[in-house]
């Protein structure tokens, strides 16, 4: 376990206890440093009249010794908010501080910039990826709000974030990406909004899966029989069993499943999408149907100095097409994803063997999700009426 997962780990444990003694805070990790969020009074110039969800900035670092201190400080601040005693002039640092610091907002973007490719990485292949990731999910968008505050000068900042993820289309990938990058751009400086970019995010991955039809269990069996090739035939059945994505098939640390271990646990390396996770087989009889511990991956180049994970994942999709498998690549993640939620395996796990937040997975599987509950709920019912 690493250091940030040891100490994300802490930060979920005493945010169970701050929930069990309803204090109303959470803590939140913002790069090396810890905050608080929770329902606060309106901030001093603010033009909000009631308490709404906010953060208190107190700089803690994402340490042992730093998470104890936030514990305390919430206790404090829980019991101010309950005599209606606090004041937000002891948590908010003294301005003017960005603008002396960042003159400009390009060498406040190279700011961010230097922050989110940190820390530097020496791995080759490691590297490209995390270019690879600021060129196409944060550059784009810092270089229109960059444009659209070259446009509106006298606009303050905190409201151009906001044009500029409203200027892109509702409810399509481009407004997802938009509104994590410039969350992120907004965190690091924490600059506070006039409107929550949740509610600016739109229903692109809601609604996007459920309209799509996915494939049933026996139709996925059926159709890896019918590729022709052994080694796309491993990533067929890589994909079913494990929901990985495209480009991970080939990013994965395979030994335990090679070896014969009984639970068949993979891991997905650092230079993917979004980094080293590890996922077990659903269903765990695919293993051995699809024949996976002997591993044969096709000979294609999976060097990140000379292509990109995106490259590598359109030769995936290529081959699904070429031999006309009727469903993408990505339908057989989202089989993986609806399978484990039937199972009753928790969201947040699910989440952490998917490599995304539980709130993305929460969102894009809401109808099975709900569904699953649903369920639950009623037979629970029942049963109770079964024993009167």
């Amino acid at each position: 376990m690493t250091r940030v997962d040891s100490i994300d780990a802490a930060i979920t444990k005493v945010n169970a206890r701050l929930k069990v003694a309803r204090l109303g805070l959470q803590i939140e990790r913002r790069g090396n440093t810890l905050a608080l969020r929770g329902t606060l009074p309106p901030r001093p110039g603010s033009n909000r009249v009631k308490p709404y969800q906010q953060r208190i900035p107190l700089g803690v670092p994402a340490t042992k010794a730093g998470l104890k201190q936030i514990e305390l400080d919430a206790k404090v601040i829980a019991a101010r908010l309950i005599e209606r005693t606090f004041d937000w002039a002891e948590y908010l640092p003294q301005e003017p501080t960005l603008t002396q610091q960042f003159p400009t907002l390009g060498e406040m973007v190279d700011h961010f910039q230097r922050q989110m490719t940190e820390p530097p990485v020496t791995d080759e292949a490691a590297r490209a990826a995390q270019q690879s990731t600021w060129a196409k999910a944060y550059a784009p968008y810092l270089r229109k709000l960059m444009r659209h505050v070259e446009a509106n000068p006298r606009q303050p900042l905190p409201e151009a974030i906001v044009a500029t993820i409203t200027s892109l289309p509702a409810h399509t990938r481009s407004r997802q990406v938009g509104c994590t990058a410039l969350k992120a751009f907004a965190d690091c400086f924490e600059i506070t909004l006039p409107q929550d970019i949740e509610t600016l995010w739109g229903s692109y991955g809601n609604s996007k899966t459920q309209r799509r039809v996915l494939p049933t269990d026996a139709e996925i069996l059926a159709w890896y029989d019918r590729i022709p090739n052994p080694a796309w035939r491993f990533v067929y059945g890589m994909m079913a069993t494990y929901g990985l994505r495209n480009h991970e098939v080939f990013f994965c640390d395979y030994r335990q499943l090679v070896t014969g271990d009984p639970e068949a646990m993979i891991t997905v390396l650092e230079t993917t999408k979004t980094g080293l996770h590890d996922v077990w087989p659903f269903y765990p009889e695919w293993v051995e149907q699809f024949r996976l511990r002997t591993l044969l991956l096709p000979d294609i180049n999976t060097d990140l100095g000379q292509t990109t994970l995106q490259r590598i994942g359109q030769q995936v999709s290529t081959q699904f097409k070429r031999y006309q498998v009727p469903f993408s690549p990505y339908d057989l993640r989202h089989a993986w994803a609806v399978r484990t939620i039937h199972f009753g395996l928790p969201d947040t796990v699910a989440a952490r063997m998917m490599g995304h937040s539980v709130a993305i997975h929460n969102r894009t599987y809401h109808r099975w999700i709900t569904l699953r509950d649903q369920q639950q709920a009623v037979r629970a019912a029942l049963g109770k009426r079964g024993e009167g």
